[in-house]
């Protein structure tokens, strides 16, 4: 499938202040966003939502009072959640199926959605993984890896965007991984649009934040998920995605923009990417072997 267009109608336009906002002065140790302690009748949107992280983050959400609505392109799945967890005054999860990879299909679902009322937060948490070597290159499961994990977020943020910023207020989440930190073995294909995403997450806080938006960028480790169950090695700090969920509702709950678990592992891969390249490279060559 070759990589869609993200924008397949003319590009959604940001309303512009007429005079630069005031942006709040943060000290030092300030978060970078507004704090979640309550999820009471906030409505959630999670893209991705059908098994793995985004499953577990919607299930806890639910518990929590939040009204969320999940979409994925597994249907039943979707529904299946939907119906194991009815809410109060309203409040039942919503199951939205849909392709991340279909523009068309995306702008339908958000706009029917935001039809109903507003949203509190977007979570992009779909992704595509497969082992890949530059010696094996698939450039049909390249462009798949850079529709779902990158694209894909384009489709979502364009739906979004322009309500939530109309509105001045929201939280946008996507889930990068730390194999965008920096290059490593076999992962050719899924590190890089990893890397994108936490970039794009970057340039969105740079230009949402001014606007009353927050922005945050989720860089799990390795998390028991059906992506990981493929892999043929042994992975350090293994989490569930229920650990996963709770992680990142602590992150949101602390207002932090770079939510990373678990950080016993975590804190390696960042150190990581303070080695200058001399270093760096003999150092992933002796961990992994390769």
């Amino acid at each position: 499938m070759d990589t869609p267009t993200a924008f397949a109608k003319s590009p959604a336009t940001l309303p512009v202040p007429t005079k630069p906002p005031a942006v709040p002065v943060r000290g030092f140790w300030e978060s970078f966003n507004a704090p979640i302690t309550d999820w009471h009748g906030r409505r959630v949107w999670l893209v991705g939502a059908s098994s793995g992280i985004g499953a577990a983050t919607a299930s806890a959400l639910h518990a929590r009072g939040a009204q969320v609505l999940v979409s994925a392109r597994k249907a039943e799945s979707l529904q299946a959640f939907a119906t194991a967890h009815p809410g109060q005054n309203g409040n039942d999860a919503q199951a939205w199926p849909l392709d991340v990879t279909d523009a068309d299909a995306v702008a339908a679902v958000a706009q029917a959605i935001l039809a109903q009322g507003p949203l509190d937060m977007v979570l992009y948490c779909a992704g595509h993984y497969n082992e890949m070597r530059a010696s094996s290159m698939d450039l049909h499961d390249l462009r798949q890896h850079l529709a779902i994990n990158y694209t894909g977020a384009l489709n979502v943020l364009h739906a979004v965007l322009p309500a939530m910023t109309e509105r001045g207020s929201g939280h946008v989440s996507l889930i990068s991984s730390v194999a965008g930190f920096r290059g490593l073995p076999k992962s050719l294909a899924y590190g890089p649009t990893k890397a994108a995403l936490t970039n794009l997450a970057e340039t969105l806080y740079l230009d949402l934040q001014p606007l009353g938006l927050n922005v945050s960028v989720v860089h799990p480790g390795f998390v028991q998920t059906p992506l990981t169950a493929q892999n043929q090695f042994t992975m350090p700090a293994l989490i569930t995605p229920d650990q996963a969920a709770l992680a990142m509702i602590e992150g949101w709950r602390r207002g932090e923009f770079d939510i990373h678990y678990p950080k016993r592992f975590t804190r390696w891969m960042k150190l990581l990417r303070l080695l200058p390249y001399r270093a760096y490279f003999p150092a992933v060559r002796r961990f992994t072997g390769l």
